[in-house]
């Protein structure tokens, strides 16, 4: 439900927060955690307010939280968001609150409280216990699937179960880390063995992330209608995958070493409190596909199950960053398009039982459209590696080359409210290093 927080009309005295098009206005209000670059100091966490984090840890000192309760207070001073993310969607709301009180315009104006974004290095909001990671696009399915099985692009339990692969939390990295292309077992249509070298398939897939807050016993299944209680926000996330590594080892058990290699994170979590008003019904069914099981079916999922949160894919080579071009926009889609919900995930991620623990991402698969333009990866895009993009430069791609930086956008637009954004997820593809003799 939105409240007085999400008022169109209220303005902070921070003034970078009240342009149109700025991510983070004072409706907005993210989490994550940083630390003054070049410092020593132990990272703590911070809410991104127009072009500044207002730092919490100095606000609890300067006795500006002390109306919060003991154990909210306490969480505000860790070095991640889990503390935080496991008080529940009530301690969030009532943190957002009083932070929404002491931003606005008229309060008083706490320079000191605030770090610029520009001097700040940015960790991963949360300690990473395990990632999920969804196939939730019924248009991506079938784009893939159209690729190699051109009569049946869907296997046959798509459209029943939320199909998923469990992926490696070791290997996430913020935004802004560079990702090495990997090596990989790699066996082409004419070759008669595989061979050990360097992928020349490099893809991204454009995701919305969701970050577990509340946890669940093991054994304890999650009710669909109160599924999104134990989702503390979203954040931005890309599947760097491998394709030509992928192809080889998939079968039959799934994505393995084609995606663990890295898988990026935006540092800025936003909360469902923030999405409030950008709640909108899923992407309606056809009349002849089968109805969700009973479990993972309920009027309000159906009702406002989805997220109006359109995610931006852009590129920007070497060849272009040397010639001051601007990044090529490859694609915009959103994830209301998606066949399955966040509610719908969780709600199946524990259906056997399976403990879902605070921090847990769980990602929504590439997020791609029905309209042109809308496709969240090259693998989409190029129609497999057969249709080439031309890049600004002059420069021609099928799949990512060594100092390509593919840069994710994310941000909600609503008649009568303010425009909330994601900030950016962003990765410079290095060269693969060279193996050791």
């Amino acid at each position: 439900m939105t409240d007085d927080t999400h008022n169109p009309a209220l303005k902070s005295w921070i003034e970078t927060a009240n342009s149109s098009d700025i991510d983070f206005p004072i409706q907005n209000l993210p989490f994550g955690v940083f630390r003054p670059r070049a410092s020593r100091d132990a990272f703590h966490i911070g809410v991104a307010i127009g072009n500044q984090i207002l730092d919490l840890e100095r606000c609890r000192r300067a006795g500006l939280l002390e109306s919060l309760s003991d154990a909210l207070l306490t969480t505000v001073s860790a070095a991640e968001l889990n503390p935080l993310m496991a008080l529940g969607s009530t301690a969030a709301s009532s943190l957002r609150t009083r932070l929404s009180s002491l931003l606005r315009a008229g309060a008083p104006a706490r320079e000191e409280l605030l770090v610029s974004m520009k001097d700040a290095e940015m960790a991963l909001p949360a300690a990473i216990g395990d990632y999920s990671d969804f196939y939730a696009s019924i248009f991506h399915a079938t784009n893939v699937g159209s690729l190699f099985r051109p009569n049946n692009p869907l296997l046959p339990n798509y459209k029943y179960v939320p199909i998923a692969y469990h992926g490696r939390s070791s290997s996430i990295v913020v935004s802004g880390t560079s990702i090495c292309r990997p090596w990989g077992q790699i066996k082409g249509a004419g070759d008669a063995l595989p061979t050990f070298r360097p992928s020349e398939r490099l893809d991204y897939e454009a995701e919305i992330a969701a970050l577990v807050g509340v946890g669940n016993d093991l054994g304890e299944t999650v009710e669909l209608n109160s599924a999104e209680d134990h989702i503390f926000g979203l954040c931005l996330l890309n599947d760097w995958s491998a394709r030509d590594i992928q192809a080889w080892e998939y079968q039959p058990l799934g994505p393995f070493l084609a995606k663990d290699f890295a898988t990026s994170l935006s540092p800025w979590v936003i909360t469902l409190q923030a999405l409030a008003p950008f709640r909108t019904a899923p992407w309606p069914r056809p009349k002849d596909d089968p109805p969700p099981l009973p479990h993972l079916s309920s009027p309000s999922n159906e009702a406002q199950g989805g997220f109006d949160v359109t995610i931006e894919v852009h590129l920007r080579s070497l060849r272009m960053r040397e010639l001051g071009l601007p990044p090529l926009r490859l694609s915009r889609g959103s994830l209301r398009d998606m066949y399955w919900t966040m509610a719908q995930m969780v709600t199946h991620h524990t259906s056997n039982g399976c403990n879902l623990r605070p921090g847990d991402v769980i990602g929504s698969g590439t997020v791609s459209g029905r309209d042109e333009g809308s496709s969240g990866c090259l693998l989409e895009i190029t129609k497999g590696g057969t249709h080439p993009i031309t890049l600004p430069s002059g420069e021609s791609r099928l799949f990512l080359a060594d100092g390509d930086e593919v840069m994710l956008r994310g941000f909600c637009e609503r008649a009568g409210f303010a425009r909330i954004g994601f900030g950016e997820c962003v990765g410079l593809v290095q060269s693969a290093p060279r193996p050791r003799s």
